[in-house]
Formats: C-alpha cells, sequence, structure tokens
C-alpha cells in the first residue's frame, strides 16, 4: 500500500493542507477564522469526520535508499513526496497538522507545535542567536521567560538581554546593538496589558537586522503578529488556544526557512533540543480550535463588562478595551475586532495582603473562580502577579516593568451568567471594603 505525499497512509480518501494563502487572505483583511476552516478541511485515515492520531514514534520506509534523504531533510513532510515521515521527535503527523491549523490562524507559511510555550520560546532564541549575541526584550513579559533571558542564557550561552519599556519606541532604538539579533515582546504584555506596537517595532528590528518575536499567548485571533510585520510568532497553546487547562503545550509560527532549519539533525534546536509534544495531546488541542472564535470573543465580553463596571465604581482598571487604557487606540488600529480586547483585566490595589483577602472571599465565600496561576480556562483565574507569574522579576524589576505589589490579575472565565459573577464580585469588594 502507497502512502500520500501529504501526511498519511490513508487508502479511502484525502485532501491536503494548505498554507498557501487564498485570494481572501491576500487581501488587507485577514480572517484568521477562514483560514483555520480551510486548513482543518481533512479527513481522518479511514474516512472520519476528524483526524487520525498517529502515535507511532518511528516510520518505515518503503525504498532503503529513501532513508539517507530523510536524514539529510532532502525529504520530510514539507517536501511533498512519499516516505516523509523520520521519528517522532522530528515530525509526527498528528502534531504536523496541528501546527499546519496553527500556521493558518496565525497567517503564517508554516508552525511547529511544542510540549510547552517555553519550549517554543527558547527554542526560538536558542536558533536565532549564538554565543554571545544580543536581545533586546519588553521589560514586562512572563516570569519564566524573564528567567530565561535574564538568568539561564547568560549563564549557559552568553546570549545577553536588555530588557527596555517596547512603548518607548526610542528607548528600543537605543537598546540594539551590531550583536541584537531578536527583539522580544508579546501582544499584550503579561501582566500588565501594554500593547506592543508590532509594526513600529519590526520597523526597528528589521533596520537593525534583527528578527522581532512576538508572544501572542494572551491574544490568539485577536491580533494577527505575522500580518503587521513580525518574523516569529510564539505561543504557549496551554493557555487560550486549548482553553481547559488540561494539556501544556507551545507553538512556533513563522517561514518554512525557519521551521525547517529549527527541524534540521545536526543544527536544529527544535530536533536536537526535543521539546516534543505528544500526538494526543495535538490531537486533543485540534478538536477545540473551531470553537476559539467564540471563546475568544465571549472572554472578551465578560471582561470588557467587568473592567467598565469596576472602573465605575471607582476602582483602577487596567484594561485595553478601556478608552482610559494608554494603547486603547493602538489596539484599535492593530486588532481584528470582531474577536474584542482579550479575556484579561487587571486591578491596581494599594496592599498586597487587601488582594488576597479579596482573592479569599472571591474563591471561598462567593464561588467566583480559583486562586490560581495560568489564564484562558472556562472559569475565572485570579493572581497576584507579584508574588507569583512575575515573581521570577526581582522588586526593581517588578517596578520597572509596571507590576504593582497588589496588582490583582484576572482570567475572566465564561461559566454562569455575567449578572451571576457580577453580583458575586459586589459582594466580595464590599465585604473587604472597596
Amino acid at each position: 500500500m502507497g502512502r500520500t505525499a501529504g501526511f498519511r497512509m490513508n487508502p479511502i480518501r484525502v485532501i491536503p493542507l494548505r498554507v498557501d494563502p487564498s485570494p481572501e487572505q491576500t487581501m488587507e483583511r485577514f480572517d484568521p477564522i477562514a483560514a483555520l476552516a480551510r486548513a482543518r478541511h481533512e479527513f481522518g485515515e479511514h474516512g472520519g469526520v476528524n483526524m487520525s492520531i498517529e502515535t507511532s514514534t518511528t516510520f518505515t520506509v518503503l525504498d532503503p535508499h529513501q532513508m539517507p534523504e530523510l536524514f539529510s531533510g532532502h525529504l520530510g513532510p514539507e517536501t511533498g513526496r512519499d516516505g516523509c515521515y523520520l521519528y517522532g521527535r522530528h515530525f509526527n503527523p498528528t502534531v504536523y497538522v496541528l501546527g499546519r491549523q496553527l500556521a493558518a490562524i496565525e497567517g503564517t507559511e508554516a508552525a511547529y507545535c511544542t510540549a510547552s510555550g517555553l519550549g517554543a520560546i527558547s527554542s526560538v532564541i536558542v536558533q536565532l542567536c549564538g554565543h554571545g549575541d544580543h536581545v533586546v526584550s519588553s521589560a514586562t513579559i512572563y516570569g519564566g521567560t524573564f528567567a530565561l533571558l535574564h538568568d539561564f542564557l547568560p549563564a549557559k550561552t552568553a546570549v545577553t538581554t536588555t530588557f527596555v519599556d517596547t512603548c518607548d519606541l526610542a528607548a528600543v532604538e537605543a537598546a540594539m546593538t551590531d550583536r541584537t539579533r531578536i527583539l522580544y515582546v508579546e501582544t499584550l504584555s503579561n501582566p500588565t496589558l501594554r500593547v506592543a506596537d508590532i509594526p513600529k517595532l519590526a520597523a526597528i528590528a528589521h533596520r537593525r537586522g534583527a528578527k522581532l518575536v512576538v508572544d501572542n499567548t494572551f491574544s490568539p485571533l485577536i491580533v494577527s503578529p505575522a500580518r503587521l510585520g513580525a518574523d516569529v510568532v510564539v505561543h504557549s497553546m496551554t493557555k487560550f488556544i486549548n482553553g481547559a487547562s488540561d494539556f501544556i503545550a507551545g507553538a512556533v509560527c513563522g517561514t518554512k526557512v525557519l521551521i525547517n532549519s529549527m527541524m534540521d539533525v545536526h543544527t536544529g534546536a527544535l530536533m536536537l533540543l526535543g521539546p516534543t509534544m505528544d500526538p494526543r495531546a495535538a490531537f486533543e488541542i485540534s478538536m477545540r480550535l473551531p470553537h476559539l472564535g467564540i471563546r475568544m470573543m465571549e472572554h472578551s465580553r465578560r471582561a470588557q463588562t467587568f473592567a467598565e463596571r469596576l472602573s465605575e465604581r471607582g476602582l483602577e482598571v487596567v484594561y485595553p478595551g478601556l478608552p482610559s487604557h494608554p494603547q486603547h487606540e493602538l489596539l484599535r488600529t492593530l486588532m481584528n475586532p470582531e474577536f474584542g480586547f482579550g479575556g484579561i483585566f487587571g486591578i491596581q490595589i494599594d496592599d498586597p495582603e487587601r488582594t488576597n483577602r479579596l482573592m479569599q472571599c472571591l474563591q471561598n465565600e462567593q464561588n467566583f473562580g480559583w486562586i490560581a496561576v495560568s489564564l484562558g480556562y472556562f472559569d475565572t483565574l485570579m493572581s497576584l502577579s507579584a508574588a507569583s507569574t512575575s515573581s521570577e522579576l526581582d522588586p526593581d524589576s517588578q517596578k520597572a516593568a509596571g507590576i504593582a505589589p497588589g496588582y490583582l490579575r484576572v482570567s475572566i472565565g465564561y461559566s454562569g451568567s455575567i449578572e451571576q459573577r457580577w453580583q458575586q464580585m459586589v459582594r466580595a469588594l464590599e465585604r473587604v471594603g472597596m
């Protein structure tokens, strides 16, 4: 029995995945949902409406002469020829299909899915930087990424990072050096929700011969960074893309040249560092992508409602959907508007203990949500950022990043009605005198 040139053995019927832009995609207005619908138009191995799960760790070749071509990279999933899989750490058919779907969502040529978001981020940085190279990064980023750039990479690879306020474009320009290989930002910064001016940052990076790498974890579908000039888009798919807090996962989205270089058997960071995604996880996450748009709209609708009502009560709310947010108008120019301004908001509270009392009341008395890190879950998750996901930053770095000691980050869920959840919030605020 022969093999399909695309991804799997399929004796019944195959509709290959497409990443070449359709006429609709080449227009200025990019529709990630339509792109995903085209990418998902594929049958399972036996004609099922869902793709098959390929759990093999190794794959046969039909002709022994193909083995050297597989190891040299002349054969593989991107070549469109028979015998295209080598080993599960290299490419897996199910994981590969999920990658094509992520590429469709982000509007990139290709994507590779990893076992974690930090696995994706670290692999990109290691791939693009050599010993002694330099990164310019936003000062406000996820704590794990900060530790990678600030502590781990300088000690292990002599790759150094300058942290700046990337809303200050002059400061970004001044921080670039002849050894700068990456300008790194988050579309919406974790946890302070500053908005990256991706087109202008891309222009700075490209003038200096660097790549703009954008973490789009907080804003899938809402912003399409590659369409705005980003060279690489990374995700922690653990969050909104997955949506159920049951799988750790990541993704790298970029050009075919980049993804193929990262899979090189001699110098590819993804191939050699081994952040391999399990095909069962890839299948489960793929099944959730069709309703990602609906979920993001509802997350955003509820966050907008809570941000507005909390502001009306006199609280200092951080949410890019509010006109008071300093980059509100910027995000309006960058976003795909039907998905809203995102499912996360922050509340500036002067005292960490007051924040803890509020969270305790919301969880243990009102059943409003959970005190937990992470985000993008269908129930609300709350955390004191300075003591949790930003704790890798020392106090001076937290101050520079704009993270106040009592800052409360809320990832709003969509379980229960808005009015039910709002009344729970009101009772908790009154209980702690806010």
